[in-house]
Parts: structure tokens; C-alpha cells; sequence
């Protein structure tokens, strides 16, 4: 899971980002062998692939990894450095500062100059705490490189949702980060337990699956409410198929906060919000991550909305628990509320930047290109069980439903949240959106009155902020 809420959040609230599988939660440092899937082993075990760019002048380079390195991401990562260090004689040396690390740590080490030459993360956190500061430097170049398949380079080999939007420029229209790993988000359901699921069409049909729990016994929606980007999940879906890649953001740069009240669809996407709380399971609102979604993983509710990382989460969950329970997992998306015109698919990109005052940008850039090799990045789904931004590699079973979301040509592509949670460092939508939001969800403010305190709140923020 992951977020991007600001420097001034970035030591506090951003220890909950991406740990095991990508998840908010810091668990960080959790073995992987015992979800391994088929394919892992033979995957880590295989011959290094030939690299299409050989550093000439860099012999080592210095990598600062978001993950920990008996993470699943970690092992890929570390055959990828191992491969490269053999096929080009270039030293890696990594530090593996997981989450909690990247923001202790590289974050106050751009005001130092002492800084890595390569580090990852996913593009909304480095565009706030970053990229905003004037921390990196364009990777444009990197995309004509040939990833060792002959001649294909990394912008033949990435499909362009997975880095062209405008989340990912600098202040000069350049790219910062170039992609290996994708999140998603979708309804998550136990195919084996559920019964018929169909993909609901409206939000009638949505909430008579949720109706259908109910009568079955079950809580209909499992939701932490303790994660705040988890509760932002419902407004900003369906607001996004009111308005469109971007109009969210918009609003909310919006220095007046007029933009929330010029637009009906943001009051619409607030009536179809405040529609979901009533089917949370009881305690929502009282419990600690992750106990609602493992309420959920032990069947206490049938739906759970999340990233794409889940299935990694549960499954690991109940295999500490013992015995022999398992998840057949199915997903969905939301469907399109009725007056919506944008059918849009969210995703999120995890991948490397280079920081500015690098030093060896040339092997940074070559290792890059390298991790982008098919015969590499395969590992990111056969071990790690994650999506990947290459459509030629296969997609793990749990996610072929979300895969099959994003790749639908007829979708409009958003980038999570519509990159609210990067606004003005992380802090608009701390400052802004989030209490206003968990408002929302308990009920202690209605549709209308929370767009109104979007276009106030969102206004005071921005006073605050000056010119």
C-alpha cells in the first residue's frame, strides 16, 4: 500500500506505506518463501540474462531500496544486482532501508548532498517529497536504452499509462521515474465462498451484492478505517467517473476551492460515497490494521476494497494461522454510477529515480535498463505476485481480473487518487481531505456539506500556503 503525504507527514504518517507486498502497514522483514509461487524457484535459480547497455566509465553505483531483502521484492532485486555486477563488472552496493528507512533517511539526505545514485519508490510519494524539493533528474534517456532483447529499448517494452501522465514530470516536463512494478486497487471477494459474483454494472447492483451478504449472514464490506487512504479509496473512485483523469486534482489545486462547487459531479460522487459506510462491518471505525482485513480473510465479511497487494497479504496471514484455509480470489471494479461519463481503471507505479546530486548516473541508468529485461522483471510476478508494466509477461491468477481492468483499451487510465495524496507535499489531502472525508464515511456530515467544506478547507489551505 502507499501513500504520499508530504514532508511533514513523510516521518509519522508515511511509515504506513508499502511493506511485504506492497501494503501500508511497515510489517517489513517478513520471509517469503513460504507464499512462494510456482515459478519462483526456477526463477531465481535461472541464468543471467545479457545487459543491452554496459556502463564504460562507472564501476560501482549505490542503491537505496525501499524494500528489505528477505521482502519478495527484495530477492528479485537482489538476483537483478547480482546478474548485473556479473554481466558488467559494476559494484551495487545497497542499502535496504524499507519504508520507514526511506523517509528517515533519504529524504534529509538531499539537503546533505550525501545521496544515492539510484533509490525507488511509487511516483506519487517522490513527486511530493522529492521532486517537489528539486531532488532529481530526468531519466528521459533511459527510455531509448536497449533492456539486452535484441533491439528492443525500456519505451518499447513498458506499456505508456505506466509512466506518461503528468504526475510523473518535473518542473521541466521531464520524466523522474521509470517504472518496474504496477498497483491497482478493485473489490476484492472469495470466489469459493461467494456464490455467483457478477461484476456489477451500477451502483444498484453493487449494493444489492452487498444486500445479498447481508441475508447470507455476512458483513458486506470489510474496512480498516484507520488508514486514511484506504477511506479515501470510495469518494475518489467514483468522483473520478464523474469528472475524469485529472478533475480531482484540479479542484483541489484549485487556490479558491471554488472548483469543488462548480462541478455537480463532485456533490454526486459525495451522494454515491455516503451510500457504502451503512454495509462496513461492525468496528470499522474502532479497530488497528490489518484486523478488519483479516476479519475478512477469515470469511467474517465478503467484501474488501484494496490494492492489488492483498492476496499477498491474506495469504501470507492465513498461513501463519495454520491449517488449510485459502482464498480463491476475485475481484472487480466499481461500476459507473448513473450520470457518470469517464469509465476509469486507477493504477500506481513503483520504480527508480536518481537523485540529482548523483554521482553515478551512468551505471544507474544501465541497471535501470537491465531490471526492465523480461528475464529480470519476471520475478516481480512469479515472486513477488505483483503486477508489472510490461503486457508480454504473465500475470499471477489472483490479479488477472485487475490486469484484465487496465489493459481494456475503452478505460480512461487515472493515477491513484488522482495524485491527490502527493498535493503540496502530502499535506492538502492530510490537512484537507482526510478529516473531511472520515466525516463522510461516519455520517456526521452530509453530501453537500462536505463538498462545501472542500471548496472552505480547501481554500484556508491554501491562504496558508502564500503565493
Amino acid at each position: 500500500m502507499r501513500s504520499a503525504r508530504g514532508k511533514l507527514v513523510l516521518a509519522a504518517g508515511l511509515a504506513f506505506t508499502l511493506a511485504a507486498c506492497g501494503t501500508p502497514t511497515g510489517q517489513e522483514g517478513t520471509p517469503g518463501a513460504q507464499n512462494a509461487l510456482p515459478g519462483a524457484e526456477e526463477f531465481l535459480t535461472a541464468p543471467c540474462p545479457e545487459p543491452g547497455v554496459k556502463p564504460q566509465s562507472d564501476k560501482e553505483l549505490t542503491y537505496w531500496s525501499m524494500w528489505t531483502a528477505d521482502e519478495p521484492q527484495g530477492k528479485v532485486l537482489q538476483k537483478a544486482m547480482r546478474c548485473f555486477t556479473e554481466k558488467t563488472g559494476v559494484k551495487v552496493n545497497v542499502e535496504w532501508l524499507g519504508r520507514k528507512g526511506y523517509t528517515t533517511n533519504l529524504v534529509p539526505a538531499l539537503n546533505t548532498g550525501t545521496v544515492p545514485d539510484l533509490f525507488d519508490q511509487d511516483v506519487s510519494k517522490v513527486s511530493a517529497a522529492i521532486v517537489q524539493p528539486g531532488g532529481t533528474q530526468s531519466v528521459d534517456d533511459v527510455f531509448a536504452m536497449k533492456v539486452g532483447e535484441g533491439e528492443k529499448t525500456v519505451k518499447d517494452v513498458l506499456a505508456p499509462s505506466s509512466y506518461d501522465f503528468p504526475q510523473n514530470k518535473d518542473a521541466a516536463g521531464a520524466n523522474f521515474m521509470v517504472p518496474y512494478e504496477m498497483m491497482a486497487s478493485a473489490w476484492w471477494y472469495d470466489r469459493a465462498t461467494a456464490g455467483d459474483v457478477r461484476p456489477p454494472s451500477t451502483m444498484a447492483e453493487l449494493t444489492a451484492l452487498f444486500d445479498k451478504a447481508k441475508a447470507d449472514g455476512k458483513a458486506a464490506v470489510a474496512q480498516d478505517g484507520d488508514i486514511s487512504f484506504y477511506n479515501m479509496y470510495f469518494y475518489t473512485q467514483l468522483a473520478e467517473r464523474f469528472v475524469g483523469a485529472g478533475g480531482l486534482y484540479r479542484a483541489a489545486s484549485d487556490r479558491t476551492g471554488q472548483g469543488w462547487l462548480t462541478d455537480p459531479g463532485f456533490r454526486r460522487a459525495a451522494e454515491e460515497t455516503a451510500k457504502i459506510p451503512p454495509y462496513f462491518i461492525e468496528g470499522w471505525d474502532a479497530a488497528k490494521f490489518p484486523q478488519v482485513q483479516q476479519r475478512w480473510a477469515d470469511g467474517e465479511a465478503r467484501f474488501l476494497y484494496v490494492g492489488s497487494w492483498v492476496p499477498s497479504e491474506t495469504r501470507e496471514y492465513l498461513t501463519k494461522q495454520g491449517g488449510a484455509a485459502k482464498i480463491d480470489y476475485g475481484s472487480f471494479q466499481f461500476p459507473m454510477p448513473e450520470g457518470a461519463t469517464h469509465d476509469t481503471v486507477e493504477q500506481m507505479s513503483i520504480g527508480f529515480s536518481i537523485p540529482k546530486a548523483a554521482k553515478h548516473t551512468e551505471a544507474a541508468k544501465a541497471f535501470i535498463a537491465y531490471t526492465l529485461n523480461k528475464d529480470i522483471l519476471l520475478g516481480m510476478t512469479v515472486v513477488a505476485n505483483n503486477l508489472v508494466p510490461r503486457a508480454d509477461l504473465p500475470v499471477p491468477d489472483d490479479l488477472k481480473d485487475i490486469k484484465a481492468a487496465i489493459d481494456d483499451p475503452k478505460k480512461e487510465h487515472v493515477l491513484q487518487y488522482d495524485g491527490l495524496d502527493g498535493l503540496a507535499g502530502g499535506k492538502w489531502a492530510t490537512e484537507v481531505f482526510d478529516p473531511l472525508n472520515l466525516d463522510l464515511l461516519k455520517g456526521r456530515v452530509n453530501p453537500q456539506q462536505f463538498v462545501d467544506g472542500l471548496a472552505a478547507k480547501s481554500a484556508e489551505f491554501w491562504a496558508a500556503q502564500g503565493s
